[in-house]
């Protein structure tokens, strides 16, 4: 039976696509980005994770667990019966049907706002067929449907999703791909080339760059991107979106370094700067996803 690992599904989202959208958020994720907002998508199996604030040590973990914030050898029973709440599950198996009928419940929000429903992660062509499901579920039954994607993955498996989104959200972080691998631990190539094949069959595409202040906000990215996204047919818009050390918190739950440490997010002014570069070349550019 097709099942999706599931570890979070937002309601009333307003930066995930137009209107007010329910995001759902997939497990598993091939990259392994430095400013990751949601570190504990990136393994693609469910895991209990010990919140050490909580955690009174009272003796149903062993000395060993107590020392790893990440718990492997328990189930969701240990989570009911962590007294203090320190175990939580990161992860949930769902199947196709389950979650449609589950967002659909907000349905009224997506008509009365022009939302829908966002397939995010971690990377959603990780888990290509359950997606693929899930959206093709949806807009049979007349919803708005985005696929945010970082574009790393079969192309077989991206043009299967996007076949069924009304709207795809493409990740673009670095245009040099020694850069690419060193900041997320893969080359561009494939995302570029999947991206070049998406936009000669899907007409609604927003790319979406993550401005992140010492890794790619240097002039030479920048316009680097904005004449690759010039170069490709059917962009309806960019969408610039500034750093913020959200995820530092959660790498520190997880017991992993974060490496952005001290990074500041942008300013205002280096924003409009960078998005004056792309709307210099005709690209409908917004700042946070919002014109």
């Amino acid at each position: 039976m097709l099942t999706g690992l599931v570890f979070n599904v937002q309601r009333f989202s307003t930066h995930d696509g137009p209107g007010v959208r329910t995001t759902v958020f997939m497990k598993g994720c091939p990259l392994c980005c430095a400013w990751c907002h949601n570190p504990e998508s990136q393994s693609a199996s469910p895991e209990l994770v010990r919140l050490r604030h909580l955690c009174m040590s009272c003796g149903r973990c062993t000395e060993d667990e107590l020392d790893s914030p990440v718990v492997i050898d328990r189930n969701e029973d240990d989570v009911e019966a962590c007294p203090t709440g320190a175990l939580q599950g990161v992860g949930e198996r769902i199947e196709p049907l389950a979650l449609v009928t589950s967002v659909l419940r907000d349905r009224i929000f997506f008509d009365e706002s022009g939302g829908g429903v966002t397939i995010s992660g971690g990377e959603p062509l990780v888990q290509a067929a359950f997606v693929t499901e899930v959206l093709r579920r949806l807009r049979a039954e007349g919803v708005h449907t985005a696929l945010d994607t970082c574009g790393f993955g079969r192309w077989p498996d991206l043009r299967g999703a996007a076949e069924h989104a009304s709207l795809v959200l493409y990740d673009l972080k670095l245009m040099d791909p020694a850069r690419h691998k060193a900041a997320t631990g893969v080359s561009n190539d494939v995302i570029l080339d999947n991206l070049r094949a998406l936009a000669g069959v899907h007409p609604a595409i927003w790319i979406r760059i993550p401005v992140i202040p010492g890794v790619n906000d240097d002039d030479a990215n920048i316009e680097a991107a904005a004449d690759f996204v010039r170069s490709v047919p059917g962009i309806r818009q960019v969408d610039l979106l500034p750093y913020h050390p959200t995820g530092e918190a959660k790498f520190a739950r997880l017991g992993l370094d974060y490496a952005l440490h001290g990074t500041t997010p942008p300013e205002q002014g280096r924003l409009d700067t960078l998005a004056a570069t792309f709307r210099d070349r005709g690209l409908l550019t917004t700042i946070g996803g919002h014109a």
